[in-house]
């Protein structure tokens, strides 16, 4: 047992001999860690004295850097007071015709000094290609500008295209820029209209450079520097878009059948038109009375095309964009509104000009596809019967002008023309041929139906009303009815009364009553002092409102008002171009008279004109109606 157990002093001395190989492998493994930890505190060691290193020597390039910008500056600003201080005055001028930038040498053409950056300018005479400061943009150089050069010739500032110069129209637009004008003793050049030009008529809201413009040109630089907008041409073409329609004219329901039967079938039924081999009419005389609405049919004639987005002539409905289907701001059909009277200049020619101008922005219009009214008030004041005597012949060759734009050799497609006259009569025949004014109209004074229609449209759902007159009538369409009803009544009595007698030559007489006067222009003129009249009572009644608005006793005063006023406007000095002008009888007239007076000298004066020819009745028209001046106006 004591062997098993074995002595503890024994077993004590036994313990480390076995510990002893553990605690050797962990004493090296230890041992082998410190060796790692110090190998990896010298290479870290070795890592921090790198970038030391390489951090002195960034700091080593960054002061030499810094030196470099401190150099570099300084040199700049050197530079930049020596360019200041080649810009010291005096200047010479002149102007730009183009910048050249550098470019690629041309073997056997130019040498290397040739193809540097420079400017094209005209000084003093001369062309010059000089150089331009590096402070300069050349990104601001325009042809036409007036640019400063030091005594070395370099180009130190821009000041801009001159303000003044010489004026000269626009012949022909040419595709890349360029204008064909007409100067100076209608000399023709070719010029350059210049980018800075365009740009400024755009910012005005003007046009590009059209045919017929004035332009600011500099003949020595051959550029166009400014599109002038003068009123001597705007002044006879008003270019508008109407907005009145047909809707607003009243009583003139069969005229307006037929015009637009002239004008929108072509433009409907294009396929039928060339199947039958019809061509469009191209243009349309509306003639008859004054203040008949005459006008207000060539506007609606052009608001009627431009809201129905009718196709071009010539084009099938197939493809054709309609006027609702036009981008934003673009117009479906255009009105050059030609004022007669003022197209007229006493220089030779200038006159023809402003007509090839005219037809010419309608063309320009019309090439892209859409319709263009030119509508002639007062035609007979420009294109008088030729050879008449009755004028300065300026007509002899106005009307061949007319002529030939209409029916030239250059096409009028989409260009409708439509004049308007009360003297027809005065109008040269070979305008009114078939062919030219194919389509003639006559515009009549209102009867009772058609004055009603224009008398509803003024008294439309604006206009106040007393209140007395809305109570003993209900509402206001049976109040309206009734106040045109009564006026109606006074301008259209059951039992005719004549205002006026028209003695003619051969002794008879015409009775010229209160419907003889009747117009569109005459209603509405009723209309507005019947209004007038009804503001002042209800100022007067201290702005009541129970006296507000129109009555029947309003229109039917204003009526004899207006009635009053046309028979003193009657022109007895001469009542034969009057009656024709009122359209009231073609038979000579020679003398106007007012029932009741006293016709001194009427009877023989008739008789004698009836019975001694054409001489005798003219001599007794004179001698009467120079008497009777007296005795209408008093």
């Amino acid at each position: 047992m004591s062997e098993q157990t074995g002595n503890p002093d024994n077993t004590a001395q036994s313990s480390p001999a076995q510990s002893s190989p553990a605690q050797s492998r962990e004493a090296q493994q230890q041992l082998q860690r410190l060796q790692q930890a110090h190998r990896q505190l010298d290479t870290m060691r070795s890592r921090a004295k790198t970038l030391e290193e390489q951090l002195k020597t960034a700091g080593r390039n960054n002061q030499r850097m810094a030196d470099l910008l401190e150099t570099t500056r300084n040199e700049i600003s050197q530079l930049r007071n020596a360019l200041q201080a080649d810009g010291q005055a005096p200047f010479t001028f002149g102007t730009v015709i183009g910048y050249r930038p550098e470019h690629p040498q041309s073997e056997g053409r130019e040498i290397q000094a040739a193809t540097v950056a420079g400017v094209d300018i005209l000084q003093a005479g001369r062309k010059l290609r000089v150089s331009l400061s590096p402070l300069i943009s050349p990104e601001q150089l325009q042809a036409g500008d007036e640019v400063l050069l030091n005594e070395n010739f370099t180009v130190v500032a821009i000041l801009g295209a001159e303000r003044t110069g010489e004026l000269a129209r626009v012949k022909e637009v040419l595709p890349d820029s360029r204008l064909v004008i007409i100067s100076r003793g209608e000399d023709e050049r070719v010029v350059t209209l210049t980018e800075a030009a365009t740009a400024a008529a755009q910012r005005e809201g003007l046009h590009s450079a059209r045919v017929g413009d004035a332009v600011m040109v500099d003949l020595r630089t051959g550029t166009a520097t400014e599109i002038v907008p003068l009123s001597e041409v705007e002044d006879v073409v008003l270019e508008e878009s109407p907005d009145v329609s047909y809707s607003d004219i009243g009583g003139l329901a069969e005229q307006i059948e037929a015009i637009r039967d002239a004008v929108e079938l072509p433009f409907l039924h294009a396929d039928l038109y060339r199947e039958h081999g019809l061509r469009a009419p191209k243009g349309i005389l509306l003639y008859g009375p004054p203040g008949c609405g005459k006008t207000m049919i060539a506007k609606a004639v052009a608001s009627s095309l431009a809201s129905s987005g009718l196709p071009a002539r010539g084009e099938t409905g197939a493809g054709v964009t309609a006027a609702s289907e036009k981008p934003a701001g673009e117009k479906g059909a255009f009105f050059l509104n030609i004022k007669g009277p003022e197209l007229l200049n006493k220089y030779v020619g200038e006159t023809e000009r402003h007509i090839r101008v005219i037809f010419s922005r309608a063309r320009e219009r019309a090439s892209a596809g859409q319709p263009v009214v030119v509508f002639f008030d007062e035609m007979e004041a420009l294109f008088r019967t030729r050879g008449s005597g009755v004028s300065s012949d300026v007509e002899t060759t106005i009307v061949p002008q007319l002529l030939a734009e209409i029916d030239g050799v250059e096409s009028l497609e989409n260009v409708i023309v439509i004049g308007a006259s009360n003297r027809e009569d005065m109008i040269d025949p070979a305008i009114l041929r078939p062919g030219r004014l194919d389509v003639k109209i006559r515009v009549q004074r209102p009867g009772r139906e058609g004055a009603g229609e224009i008398l509803g449209i003024h008294l439309g759902s604006e206009v106040p009303l007393h209140p007395d007159l809305l109570a003993a009538h209900g509402d206001r369409s049976a109040a309206v009815a009734a106040l045109v009803d009564a006026l109606l009544d006074r301008l259209f009595p059951a039992t005719p009364q004549a205002r006026l007698r028209l003695i003619h030559a051969d002794g008879s007489q015409t009775g010229f009553q209160a419907a003889d006067f009747m117009s569109g222009a005459v209603l509405s003129n009723i209309v507005d002092r019947a209004k007038k009249a009804a503001i002042k009572d209800f100022l007067r009644a201290g702005t009541d409102p129970s006296q507000k608005g129109l009555t029947r006793e309003h229109l039917l005063a204003a009526a004899e008002e207006e009635l009053r006023d046309q028979e003193d406007l009657v022109n007895t000095a001469d009542p034969q171009a009057w009656a024709r002008v009122v359209g009231a009888s073609t038979s000579p007239v020679v003398r106007i008279e007012r029932p009741g007076e006293a016709a001194t000298h009427a009877g023989a004066g008739s008789e004698d004109a009836a019975g001694a020819g054409p001489e005798v009745a003219a001599g007794a028209a004179d001698a009467s109606g120079s008497s009777q001046d007296a005795e209408v106006r008093g």
